[in-house]
């Protein structure tokens, strides 16, 4: 297909009906550029397999004009410059155009992910506004300490942007997280190169006439589709940019260290994969229960870090919660995410279609009872049938590796001591859920578990004031929360003299 510097998509669906035009280009210094190497993919649309629209890639010559931008705006026109009320002020008022454009970038989210409308609008679009806003509101609260040392000196510490900040986000939130990580680090005076998903570009280039239009200066925000082999590795290695906040697998996240390792020694925070257990004990509400299993492991297709896709169930009842599981699973709706009853759209690519339905293989030849699914929906599209295994050992690779998708493996379990050590039997730790009416035991579990969060009696249920990271190989660093600033900043101490003589 042609290649367009904007382009307009007319939605005709049940749920949403319009047209939506987005910027293709590159998003530099404040323009909308053509890539130096002139660099396009075809987006596809993963309901039908057929393409969208064609957009600009950029690689390390583009990355690194938009470092260049970044880095003359932090000295110019931001960072210390800027007073931390005008910064909140730009945040707010970006937080308001989303809210504006809410049923316009749910479109595009859809189009592009395979979400469905729904969701996007009812969770994604909210989240990103709020996040915006909750940054905002900290953005002239980046304080220091006064610390007493002697009578003969005052010490006090200041918390400084720490300057160009590089941003990779993954496809299956992509604008959500894309935010998570700029808010932050905007909110502390930093200016960000970002690079959102080849696959899912549409709401970040969207974002960036959001941007214009809020009002920030020229080169603070500079957004960069393209491979992350090119560009993603292009970002860590640059020795403009100071720091990198990244998202997404934990073999990636390797590569970013190794990078920034090699390069400048660049800052880095790093939320990777994950393989979450959720244990359900002989006490808890089983209804309640299945509800939030099947959307700790079936929402947004299972693509998400924190998905529920281990699940232990303990002796007493695992036959009736199996039961109820099954039912459930079997009665979610696989198709048209802007159908109105649509509960699981399709998996983001032929590539990841392809690894999940792996994966499925791989549970069966190893010995695994499948109970549900395993198969493809319909014959258009990347949906897979919502999947449930059993009678599945600790070894599998079923149990052990990151699937992302909509497969879960359910397990049986007697002792609460033999469900914390299957529970912790992986090199991944990013969060858990517990499920049962006794709260010592509840405290107890979560506390044993080794992840960076722990949801009790539910799931999935971000809050913007707890931090979100991993433990072990689910990367270091958090977003959200007031422990998000620390990534995005350098504190310095300093010390005044006030009567020591030499």
């Amino acid at each position: 297909m042609a290649f367009e510097s904007t382009y307009t998509y007319q939605f005709d669906t049940a749920v949403y009906k319009g047209a939506v035009t987005f910027p293709t280009q590159l998003f530099i210094n404040g323009e909308f550029v053509n890539p130096v190497n002139k660099g396009t993919i075809d987006l596809i649309n993963p309901a039908t397999c057929k393409a969208i629209a064609r957009i600009s890639v950029g690689d390390c010559e583009d990355i690194e004009l938009a470092a260049q931008a970044a880095r003359a705006a932090f000295k110019e026109h931001w960072g210390l410059k800027v007073p931390g009320a005008a910064r909140s002020k730009l945040l707010h008022k970006l937080a308001d155009l989303v809210d504006a454009n809410t049923d316009q970038i749910a479109a595009l989210e859809a189009l592009n992910v395979g979400k469905t409308f729904h969701a996007a609008k009812a969770q994604d679009l909210p989240i990103t506004s709020s996040v915006l806003r909750y940054y905002a509101g900290w953005a002239d609260k980046i304080q220091g300490k006064s610390i007493q040392t002697t009578p003969d000196k005052i010490g006090f510490t200041r918390h400084e942007p720490i300057g160009v900040v590089g941003v990779i986000v993954p496809w299956n939130f992509p604008l959500s997280t894309l935010i998570m990580k700029l808010a932050p680090a905007l909110a502390c005076g930093n200016t960000i190169v970002a690079k959102p998903s080849e696959f899912t570009p549409l709401s970040a280039l969207f974002l960036c006439t959001l941007i214009r239009e809020a009002g920030f200066p020229r080169g603070v925000v500079n957004i960069v589709p393209g491979y992350g082999d090119t560009a993603g590795q292009a970002v860590g290695e640059s020795m403009i940019i100071d720091k990198v906040a990244f998202t997404g697998s934990t073999l990636t996240g390797r590569k970013i260290m190794e990078a920034a390792a090699k390069s400048n020694l660049k800052k880095i925070s790093l939320e990777l994969g994950g393989k979450s257990p959720s244990i359900i004990f002989d006490d808890a509400d089983i209804d309640q229960a299945v509800k939030w299993a099947i959307n700790g492991i079936f929402m947004n297709q299972g693509e998400l870090c924190v998905a529920g896709s281990r699940i232990y169930v303990q002796a007493g009842i695992y036959d009736d919660f199996l039961q109820k599981f099954t039912e459930s699973a079997q009665c979610l709706s696989v198709g048209d995410p802007f159908s109105p009853g649509t509960f699981q759209g399709p998996q983001i690519s032929e590539r990841q279609f392809e690894r999940v339905m792996g994966y499925i293989k791989s549970g069966q030849e190893e010995g695994a009872t499948l109970r549900l699914g395993g198969e493809r929906h319909g014959t258009e599209g990347y949906f897979i049938q919502p999947t449930v295994f059993t009678e599945c050992t600790p070894n599998m690779k079923i149990v052990q590796e990151e699937i992302f998708g909509p497969v879960a493996a359910i397990m049986k379990f007697s002792a609460e001591e033999e469900v914390i050590e299957q529970a912790n039997n992986t090199t991944y730790g990013l969060a858990c859920s517990v499920y049962t009416k006794d709260i010592n035991r509840a405290m107890r579990v979560a506390s044993n578990i080794e992840a960076g969060t722990a949801w009790v009696n539910f799931t999935n249920w971000p809050d913007l004031g707890l931090p979100v990271g991993g433990f072990k190989q689910s990367g270091a660093g958090k977003d959200l929360g007031e422990d998000a600033l620390e990534n995005y900043t350098n504190i310095k101490a300093v010390h005044i003299n006030i009567g020591i003589k030499i």
